[in-house]
């Protein structure tokens, strides 16, 4: 048995904003801010104003929480408040602990790359718990819950855009809004590779005097569910059974391996399912709102 399955969830939860709040505070104080690169979203805003009026970034993000907070308790109800406002106190005093006056890292590529990728681990992670940083955060999940289809990375990568334009126009610090560009876009890779898994997996079509013997391989070395799908051809007229199974794109090579060996002539379709939900694979109610 898992370990996890001995925890309780809301214990386990709770492990997993802690944990994702370390690193998302540890990863603007210690790698984002001192390459003077701006991360997005309030704590972006913040930083800008720290720039400005030099107050400290996790103070400033504490205060613009406030109001968003509000909002958000009324349409994602009191555990999230409760998770977020733990989050939110947890991450401005770690951000402002964390903080550093010179660069951990000396190259600008590497920071962004290295934070971004950090930071959205962290955001990730936090989500996963059921909580958020507050701020942007907020607005996020927010529109996730009437727009779903939009993933939650391709949402940051628009607002951050525009805290990266205005720290341009603002700060004037042109070289570090391209290399904030770069953090954002990795970070919402990251981050969408953290909330969803591996994207998708490969449908697989295969038409054979052989179905028998290749479905059977399928369930037993490839380990994969097998459906067999009616069919006729059109030019001869006879029935066929066509071999049709969903694989992760790692087992791909196995299963084109095992066709080939029962069957050189079969007729196979490969193509791309963005998601997959079931057994093996995402489950139904897997946290949708991230």
């Amino acid at each position: 048995m898992k370990l996890c399955r001995l925890i309780p969830k809301n214990v386990l939860d709770f492990i997993t904003i802690t944990v994702g709040a370390v690193i998302y505070s540890a990863s603007i104080s210690m790698i984002i801010t001192p390459a003077e690169l701006v991360p997005g979203g309030v704590t972006g805003v913040s930083v800008i104003a720290n720039r400005l009026t030099s107050i400290p970034v996790g103070l400033f993000t504490l205060m613009l929480n406030i109001p968003l907070l509000i909002i958000g308790v009324k349409k994602l109800g009191v555990r999230f408040l409760a998770a977020t406002i733990y989050t939110v106190v947890l991450t401005s005093v770690l951000i402002d602990v964390f903080t550093l006056s010179e660069p951990l890292l000396d190259d600008l590529f590497t920071s962004a790359a290295a934070g971004g990728a950090l930071l959205a681990v962290g955001l990730g992670l936090v989500f996963k718990g059921g909580a958020t940083t507050g701020g942007a955060d907020i607005v996020v999940r927010l529109i996730r819950i009437k727009h779903r289809h939009l993933r939650t990375g391709q949402i940051y990568m628009i607002a951050d855009g525009v805290v990266v334009a205005l720290y341009a126009m603002v700060c004037g610090g042109f070289t570090a809004a391209v290399y904030s560009a770069v953090s954002l876009y990795i970070s919402a890779h990251v981050l969408d590779r953290v909330l969803y898994g591996s994207d998708g997996a490969k449908l697989i079509y295969v038409i054979s005097a052989e179905q028998e013997k290749i479905a059977k391989r399928f369930l037993s070395e490839v380990g994969v569910g097998v459906t067999y799908l009616s069919g006729k051809g059109a030019y001869t007229g006879n029935e066929k059974q066509i071999v049709f199974c969903a694989v992760r794109k790692q087992l791909l090579p196995k299963a084109q391996q095992i066709v080939s060996e029962e069957d050189a002539l079969a007729f196979m379709i490969v193509t791309t399912a963005n998601d997959v939900f079931g057994e093996g694979y995402k489950r139904h109610d897997e946290k949708s709102e991230l």
